[in-house]
């Protein structure tokens, strides 16, 4: 049976890319460093992927097992070596402590076979296959570099699926919805994937996502968390903030258009796709968890500050922008170390040096001052 090593067995890993593997004909093997969902995928060898509709239509996922790559380094390498495809969704963070071991596996394979194997980095990061390759390459000597060459193969991807909070803490069981897209850029022939979609250029596809389902997750988060809603679909009853997240969008979109040359009506309809996917109550997706990591999220490249820089280059409005990156500084969830950070940061050197310090943004530049009044209107 062909192989597959992915990083990650949380419910992105299990629910999304990993089920596909299985679904195409693929034996998985998951790296993890949770022991317990390691030892069940061994012990079960199967579990279900659940859809969050009125029908609750499940998958079984089978063909399944696990290895700690902490404690089970050789056996990581072996599974390397047998693979075809080799993916992660661990958070782009984690794709540092990672890149060795992947580095140890590449090398151990490259000297034994001449057979082509494809390393997708599945994570909500522009380019993060490349940072991914450059992690690897950073752990090889010249000669491995060299023998990569026409037997490894990066590829960068955009990924989109809803994967909330699971309430089944015992279970491998995943709940997602319907909807999913996992687009890979690359001009090779490569092994097909159900539901992988080929494409030779992405930037268009990643942009679009992290523009539109990315900032609109965390906008309806970050607003929902100050007026004390519970639930991503509960938040977008509130009138108020379904008008905000549509402005949003709309200036994320009006970047979009102009960039990419995308159709406006084309665009618009998926814009109102997004935001059906949001309402979908059966998700039932706290708005702690969408928001969280508020750090990473306002960061230079990411979901709420990118898109305000490139409207701003390309002359067009981001006042939107700029509230929702000021109602992101005023996430206070005690429960997540990056939120006590930030609160910290914000304290201590305020919220200026915050935006330069995470996102890049110059303390006297005209996104920073309009951030800087919404933030004092939406804290009090």
């Amino acid at each position: 049976m062909k192989q597959v090593v992915h990083f990650g067995a949380g419910n992105i890993g299990r629910g999304f890319i990993g089920a596909l593997f299985s679904q195409s004909g693929y034996h998985v093997t998951f790296i993890d460093l949770a022991d317990q969902i390691i030892n069940q995928l061994n012990e079960k060898k199967k579990y279900q992927v659940k859809l969050a509709t009125d029908q609750k239509e499940a998958v079984t996922i089978e063909n399944v097992s696990g290895l700690n790559n902490m404690r089970q380094e050789n056996e990581v390498i072996e599974a390397i070596k047998g693979a075809t495809y080799l993916t992660t969704a661990i958070g782009p963070n984690i794709l540092p402590r990672i890149a060795p071991l992947i580095a140890k596996g590449l090398a151990a394979r490259v000297k034994e076979n001449d057979e082509k194997i494809y390393v997708i980095a599945c994570e909500n990061q522009i380019s993060a296959t490349d940072l991914l390759k450059g992690y690897i390459l950073d752990s090889l000597d010249e000669e491995t570099k060299e023998n990569l060459s026409g037997k490894v193969y990066f590829f960068n991807s955009a990924v989109d699926r809803i994967v909330p909070i699971q309430n089944n803490q015992d279970s491998l069981d995943v709940l997602v919805e319907p909807y999913y897209e996992w687009v890979v850029e690359t001009s090779e022939s490569i092994p097909p994937i159900e539901g992988m979609t080929i494409v030779p250029e992405l930037a268009p596809f990643i942009e679009r996502k992290l523009f539109t389902v990315n900032t609109g997750h965390a906008v309806i988060a970050y607003l929902g968390y100050l007026e004390n809603k519970s639930t991503i679909d509960q938040t977008l009853v509130d009138e108020r903030i379904f008008e905000q997240v549509l402005a949003t969008l709309g200036e994320t979109g009006a970047y979009l258009i102009k960039r990419y040359g995308l159709n406006p009506e084309e665009h618009q309809q998926y814009i109102n796709k997004i935001i059906n996917r949001f309402k979908n109550a059966y998700l039932n997706d706290d708005v702690t968890r969408v928001g969280r990591s508020p750090l990473r999220k306002l960061g230079a490249n990411d979901r709420l500050v990118r898109p305000a820089t490139e409207a701003k280059k390309a002359g067009l409005s981001y006042t939107n922008l700029t509230k929702a990156i000021a109602s992101a500084l005023l996430f206070d969830n005690k429960e997540d170390e990056e939120a006590v950070q930030l609160q910290a940061m914000i304290q201590e050197h305020g919220v200026g040096h915050v935006l330069k310090e995470v996102s890049g943004l110059d303390e006297n530049s005209e996104i920073t001052q309009e951030v800087i009044k919404h933030y004092n209107v939406l804290k009090k």
